[in-house]
């Protein structure tokens, strides 16, 4: 009786927690409560966008990944992203200059780095990620596919075009090959290519590298070259992570980049409340 009452309990807490995540990102934040989900830690990283380190909160459940971008200090967030788990992969990265103690997040629609505010804090994420992935492809009988977004290489990160070396100014403006990453000019990327494992129909920047490679072109994986000039009508994936165009994550990021004109790697640092907190250490037995 007392182990019935007791498990009673320990899922009353989760399923509390799942809503109080749910909460936090207000009216727009999609459900997160499903029969045999839990919730098995959260915390705040450092996520690298294009305009520079940015701080995220996270939330790691047994199969999926949600992170938003933060309002109030572990109270709001918005911008709600659900990655499933079992179509991520993570990559240890090296320590640099503007983001130590971080790691890779891969996945079909987009990848991209993160930084915890400790190396112990870093294992424990990248530990329990990849010990929910393992047990949930295990108990689904499934694999994760080879095929993932290119992480966007920042916008500080180059002064001139990766393609022709032009150099960028105010006219000359930055903008990102969805295929390959890498930071070109408008004349360097005039043409669309349909990337499916990022979004299955809709047009998506590319430069004249990727353009004309035969990855970017084969028909096996039915991509379709369009102009840039043509109407593509928007569209996102069911689960929240974003297959969106250049343009749309461009105008999101700035509206939730903090000063990031004005950013300095050398100013990378975290806040004492961003510890990862873990909550659920028994749903990640084998």
């Amino acid at each position: 009786m007392g182990s019935t009452k007791k498990q009673f309990m320990s899922e009353q807490d989760n399923r509390e927690r799942i809503q109080a995540v749910k909460s936090s990102f207000g009216p727009s934040g999609k459900s997160l409560y499903e029969p045999g989900r839990h919730l098995i830690g959260e915390g705040r990283l450092m996520k690298m966008s294009r305009k520079g380190p940015q701080p995220r909160m996270f939330f790691l459940f047994n199969d999926v990944l949600v992170y938003g971008t933060i309002i109030v200090n572990g109270r709001w967030h918005k911008k709600q992203k659900i990655i499933p788990l079992e179509d991520s992969q993570i990559e240890d990265l090296e320590d640099v200059l503007s983001m130590r103690n971080q790691w890779r997040i891969r996945t079909p629609r987009k990848s991209f780095s993160v930084a915890a505010a400790s190396r112990e804090e870093k294992q424990d994420w990248m530990q329990h990620i990849e010990d929910c992935r393992s047990i949930l492809q295990q108990n689904r009988g499934c694999q994760t596919g080879s095929d993932f977004a290119n992480t966007l290489i920042p916008d500080y990160s180059s002064a001139v075009c990766m393609r022709c070396f032009g150099r960028f100014s105010v006219t000359h403006r930055r903008h990102h090959c969805r295929k390959c990453g890498y930071v070109v000019c408008a004349a360097c990327s005039k043409t669309r290519a349909v990337i499916q494992h990022i979004h299955p129909t809709k047009g998506l920047r590319v430069c004249t590298r990727c353009h004309s490679s035969s990855s970017t072109r084969t028909t096996q994986e039915g991509q379709q070259v369009c102009h840039w000039n043509e109407p593509h009508t928007e569209n996102k994936s069911s689960d929240g992570e974003e297959g969106s165009s250049e343009e749309e994550e461009v105008a999101e990021e700035q509206m939730e980049d903090h000063d990031s004109g004005k950013w300095n790697p050398g100013n990378f640092q975290m806040e004492p409340w961003a510890i990862y907190v873990n909550f659920q250490p028994h749903c990640m037995q084998r």
